[in-house]
């Protein structure tokens, strides 16, 4: 059967984008099918957009730190428009990126909602097209649960474009895309509302650095509304923009915005046409094997579509094994392990490899090193934040099996010890690693005795 294309690919974000060019780079004819935007969430409405909000919001910390160096600063004014504003060129000039890249590589672009609607056949615009290959990276979309009132609420998408700097925000959420936006709103002079049902902020990280980090994240003068479970949302009568969030308890909290930070899910939606749905989860995530078929022939699906660790650079990496698998063939899967991220809330928390519970559960004897110390430059800032660093070793080979952090630049100095983890680095090679002096990153290499 002669096919228009070797790969189609439907989703033009980071999985999308890099499997369709290093496709074309074998020889492969490729096109790729985006109904929104190119890059995906971490271009326009994830990674690339919040990190620039963080960076804004740092700026107000920094003057306040600086009198205790002598340095007399002032924050005047911020003004939304500028930052909502330069963002959104930042973000169309990546856009502009992502098409040259894409066509120089000889990428054909579809614009337009593509769904699979039969055997190696795509519809979309009404046009069909065949591929010997489908792909779908269609990643996940913000969920805001369906309560009375979820339509004056907002996402995690829509954040990125309020027409004014909430006053008073509300969010919703205790996970990372919650916790950083907490941090950035508060860093920028609003009043901040933290809902948490758990309690329990960044749930699924090492349990002792997650809670290290709740109790500096919360130095922020944000409220914290714990054990809450939203029930409605309504207007205020005769308060012009201002809401109120109900709880199930009967209590409630006020402000002018509501930003629900409660996940993403699968955006399967419309992606197949009706009865040709292959295997999914529970939660509509498409089920894959290591070579990211799914249950139906010729249907690849990788990226934030699928269960797993919802990362740019897994998407990337997961794009490079697909290809290594399908036009070179290599059949190795893809590696999972060590892989590292970060949270950039402020402080900011990074982790690589297992948490101490998790290597409990896989049956490691480990011991346990901690080192929690006030950082050089908030001896003369006055700040209030501490560093809390962590290590989890397996007593039996002495290999590093986790490192943890929380701390200013967590995520620039656990990329580091990333690399020594997938090395397979044993606690004797930190030990005999030189620190550099004075920084907080010399902790992990002098650290020598075990808490536990």
């Amino acid at each position: 059967m002669a096919f228009d294309f070797d790969l189609i690919v439907i989703g033009a974000g980071s999985a999308g984008v890099r499997a369709s060019r290093m496709a074309a780079a074998q020889g492969k004819k490729v096109a790729v099918i985006e109904e929104r935007y190119l890059g995906g969430t971490c271009v326009n409405v994830g990674c690339v957009p919040k990190k620039l909000f963080v960076y804004a919001s740092e700026f107000r910390h920094q003057v306040e730190d600086g009198r205790g160096f002598g340095v007399d600063m002032q924050l005047n004014s911020f003004d939304w428009p500028t930052l909502r504003d330069n963002k959104t060129k930042e973000i169309q000039r990546l856009n502009g990126i992502y098409a040259n890249l894409l066509k120089n590589s000889g990428v054909q672009i579809i614009e337009g909602h593509g769904r699979v609607v039969a055997a190696n056949t795509i519809e979309v615009n009404q046009q069909h097209f065949t591929a010997r290959q489908i792909l779908i990276a269609t990643g996940g979309w913000p969920d805001i649960p369906d309560i009375p009132g979820r339509e004056l609420c907002i996402d995690s998408n829509q954040v990125f474009f309020l027409e004014r700097f909430p006053r008073h925000i509300v969010i919703v959420g205790g996970g990372y895309i919650a916790v950083e936006f907490a941090g950035i709103f508060a860093g920028l002079g609003a009043k901040v509302s933290l809902v948490c049902r758990s309690g329990k902020l960044l749930k699924g990280f090492d349990e002792e650095t997650r809670a290290y980090a709740q109790q500096e994240i919360l130095k922020n003068s944000i409220d914290f509304i714990a054990s809450e479970q939203p029930a409605a949302v309504r207007g205020l009568n005769g308060a012009e923009g201002e809401l109120r969030l109900e709880f199930t308890s009967g209590a409630h909290v006020d402000g002018d915005c509501i930003l629900f930070a409660t996940g993403r899910k699968p955006n399967v939606q419309g992606a197949f046409a009706d009865g040709l749905l292959p295997a999914m989860d529970n939660e509509g995530h498409l089920l894959v094997n290591d070579r990211f078929e799914t249950s139906m022939p010729g249907v690849f699906a990788m990226g934030d579509i699928t269960p797993g660790l919802k990362l740019t650079p897994v998407a990337l990496a997961e794009a490079m094994c697909f290809v290594r698998q399908q036009y070179q063939g290599v059949d190795t899967p893809m590696d999972y392990a060590n892989i590292p991220t970060a949270v950039f809330s402020q402080p900011e928390l990074a982790s690589v490899g297992l948490s101490e519970e998790a290597a409990r559960d896989e049956g490691f004897q480990v011991s346990i090193f901690t080192s929690e110390f006030r950082a050089l430059k908030n001896t003369l800032s006055g700040n209030a934040g501490r560093t809390f660093m962590k290590l989890v070793v397996d007593k039996n080979t002495d290999r590093v099996l986790g490192v943890h952090m929380v701390g200013e630049h967590a995520g620039e100095i656990l990329q580091g010890f990333a690399v020594a983890l997938k090395a397979g680095a044993t606690k004797a090679v930190f030990d005999s690693t030189i620190g550099i002096h004075p920084s907080a990153a010399e902790e992990f290499v002098t650290m020598r005795t075990a808490t536990r």
